[in-house]
């Protein structure tokens, strides 16, 4: 994980300034397929970018609010 840094980026058609951190991954190319690498940073952003993802048997914002 690298730091969080102020960067522009296109949102609706729209240049705005947002946070943004670069996530990286280390492996041994010859145990792990690349594309199982890929399948999982991507997971992980998804989490990162929504943690009520990974609360158990949670699937919304919504079902968070009723707790």
């Amino acid at each position: 994980m690298h730091n969080i840094v102020d960067r522009p980026v296109a949102i609706n058609g729209k240049v705005e300034i947002r946070p943004i951190m670069y996530l990286a991954l280390s492996y041994d190319h010859r145990i792990i397929d690349g594309a199982d690498s890929v399948r999982f940073l991507v997971r992980i952003k998804e989490l990162i970018e929504s943690p009520v993802k990974m609360l158990p048997e949670t699937n919304s914002e919504k079902d968070l609010l009723t707790l």
